[in-house]
């Protein structure tokens, strides 16, 4: 009998938690401009320096969060990510990372799809908003449909750009971007662009790391 092993080294979980931290920073620093602009078009301005402060400062606790449980290792992020992000992002991403530890811990067994669901749920509680309103709601929620319909990661990878984009046609009906009303029609929310980069880095990750 012939054995074919498998020539990549086994990637402990810690190992996987510190790449895909550096995943997302990586992502989120090569596009902190561009997310500014984003932001520049109908809100502060400020949207990518934020992002990139959040990113860094988890960048800075990645090996602290890799020795931890993952469901403790995800609320610890997620406090991390509402203390450093500031503006609204901060508590929206927060809270996503906050729902999945707590959810993981209540339910160790649990697949990430329905963990990811519950999460989102309540970011849109948190954030009072809804999908089709302009938001990274109208990310998250794809994802979540996609990932209850068992999509792989990889072609999941290649569709999160795509739910961004869609953002560009909608109204704005929260935050400040909302005071444009019609005027911000044409332009592409930049929580939504934020939030496609991260999930599309995590994705690609996990997809790597030939997680689900």
């Amino acid at each position: 009998m012939i054995v074919v092993r498998d020539p990549r080294p086994a990637l402990n979980p810690s190992a996987l938690m510190g790449r895909v931290i550096v995943a997302c920073r990586d992502a989120i620093v090569a596009q902190e401009a561009y997310l500014s602009d984003l932001d520049r078009a109908i809100g502060d301005g400020d949207h990518g320096i934020n992002m990139r402060r959040g990113l860094d400062a988890l960048a800075a606790e990645q090996h602290r969060l890799a020795g931890m449980p993952l469901s403790e290792a995800m609320s610890a992020a997620g406090t991390i990510l509402v203390m450093s992000i500031g503006g609204a992002a901060g508590p929206l991403y927060g809270t996503l990372l906050l729902e999945i530890g707590k959810g993981l811990a209540a339910n160790p067994s649990a697949g990430i799809a329905e963990v990811f669901q519950q999460a989102v749920v309540a970011v849109a509680r948190r954030g009072k908003s809804a999908p089709g309103e302009k938001t990274l709601l109208d990310v998250l929620y794809p994802i979540s449909d996609e990932l209850m319909n068992n999509t792989r990661l990889p072609l999941l990878a290649g569709k999160i750009q795509g739910f961004a984009d869609m953002t560009i046609d909608m109204k704005a009906m929260r935050g400040r971007a909302s005071f444009l009303g019609a005027r911000s029609v044409g332009h592409m929310d930049p929580g939504a662009a934020s939030c496609a980069l991260l999930c599309a880095a995590i994705c690609r990750e996990l997809a790597e790391a030939d997680v689900a």
